[in-house]
């Protein structure tokens, strides 16, 4: 049994999009964001760097995993499933992996702040992060014209990619400009695990919420 501690955010959507998509049993406990739970004493115990996603393996002695990054290969390891054995399709997967760590999640993350919460706009702030944004998702829309993946196959790096690019029109990027990365969006939001994935441990979160959300990632 996976313990899984998360909030409604891309890194937490990954985690629950893979433990639906491996079928692994899990339970749900939410890290309220709003209410600092994630700098609370309890949580730094499983996670020091106070931040969700993270998980407990009930199975292997209550080990603990953070990073959602890091979740994603433990989980599918665990399973043996979304991440090759071949050494040679596994770095393919890993790469598109930490493309998505390095890159997708801070620049779009940035993005995000500046383009919706901060409370000063400051113009060639947004369109640096923006920017790259799209430079980014042109290089998965290059990518995804040869292939239906990022990988080859679908893996845990499509599923670290798609909760943000799922966010595409709150950073302000408009997902038409990228026609095989749009068709690979729709592909990945009718599969049921991301559907539901995308659900946990909250409904889809409206504006307000997501709000509230960055005034506490902004301060914190």
């Amino acid at each position: 049994m996976i313990d899984l501690y998360s909030w409604a955010t891309p890194n937490g959507h990954k985690v629950s999009i893979a433990l639906e998509e491996l079928g692994l049993p899990y339970e749900v406990h939410r890290v309220v964001l709003k209410e600092q739970q994630q700098k609370q004493p309890w949580f730094l115990k499983i996670n020091p760097n106070g931040r969700v996603p993270a998980i407990i393996d009930r199975d292997e002695h209550n080990f603990a995993v953070f990073e959602s990054g890091a979740i994603l290969i433990y989980l599918a390891e665990k399973a043996g499933a979304l991440l090759p054995s071949d050494k040679k399709k596994r770095s393919v997967v890993l790469q598109w992996l930490m493309f998505q760590m390095g890159g997708v999640g801070p620049m779009q993350g940035q993005a995000n702040v500046f383009y919706r919460y901060f409370p000063e706009k400051i113009p060639s702030v947004i369109a640096r992060y923006t920017n790259e944004v799209k430079r980014l998702y042109g290089v998965m829309d290059a990518r995804l014209t040869d292939v239906p993946f990022l990988a080859g196959e679908y893996s845990i790096a499509d599923i670290a990619t798609y909760p943000w690019v799922a966010q595409h029109d709150w950073s302000g990027v408009d997902l038409t400009l990228f026609p095989a990365l749009a068709r690979w969006f729709e592909v990945l939001s009718a599969r049921p695990a991301v559907i539901k994935g995308m659900t946990i441990p909250d409904p889809p979160r409206t504006a307000v919420q997501r709000l509230e959300t960055a005034a506490v990632t902004v301060t914190r």
